[in-house]
């Protein structure tokens, strides 16, 4: 299980802070004559080898580009509310088949996002443990403006050390 990335997003809906805690996926650039002995198919807007392999290109891998254009799906944004209740305060989880987004906003506006794997637990509880670590070593650091980037080293020491506790243990008691 893992945490992909932590952001911080202020009242007016700037990024204030984000970390990315996964390791990047590898890409690779060949080129290849035609006719090519890999075999492509697409699957969910993705180009995808589906049959053949070659220097180090396998079954499953996308294909990004062919000749420098994009071959991936189109990004659609979301173009309408998405609670149709009234009064909502916004997302508090979003759920995908690769990630679970969870979000939690403080009476002040602010907003801190977690993107975990689907299957990692007590992402409630790390999120309040974000918050009480923003309270803590942001807000109390006197060279700190209000609203601006997070540039603080015990923030960072201490979010990387709660986010390490939480992969391991998969969630956070009361008192962690």
């Amino acid at each position: 299980m893992a945490i992909f990335s932590v952001y911080v997003v202020n009242k007016a809906g700037g990024l204030i802070y984000q970390l990315d805690s996964y390791a990047p996926r590898a890409e690779a650039e060949k080129t290849f004559s035609y006719p090519l002995d890999l075999l492509l198919k697409l699957h969910d807007e993705r180009v995808l080898v589906a049959f053949g392999q070659r220097d180090g290109i396998r079954v499953g891998h996308a294909v990004l580009a062919i000749n420098g254009k994009d071959v991936n799906g189109k990004l659609f944004a979301i173009g309408s509310q998405l609670s149709p209740e009234q009064g909502s305060s916004g997302i508090e989880m979003l759920e995908t088949d690769t990630f679970k987004l969870h979000c939690f906003q403080t009476l002040t506006g602010i907003k801190f996002v977690v993107l975990a794997d689907p299957r990692q637990a007590g992402i409630d509880s790390l999120l309040r443990k974000i918050y009480e670590i923003y309270s803590d070593f942001a807000l109390k650091n006197p060279f700190y403006s209000l609203e601006m980037p997070i540039r603080c080293e015990l923030f960072d020491q201490n979010l990387k050390l709660a986010l390490e506790v939480a992969e391991k243990a998969g969630t956070f008691g009361p008192g962690s």
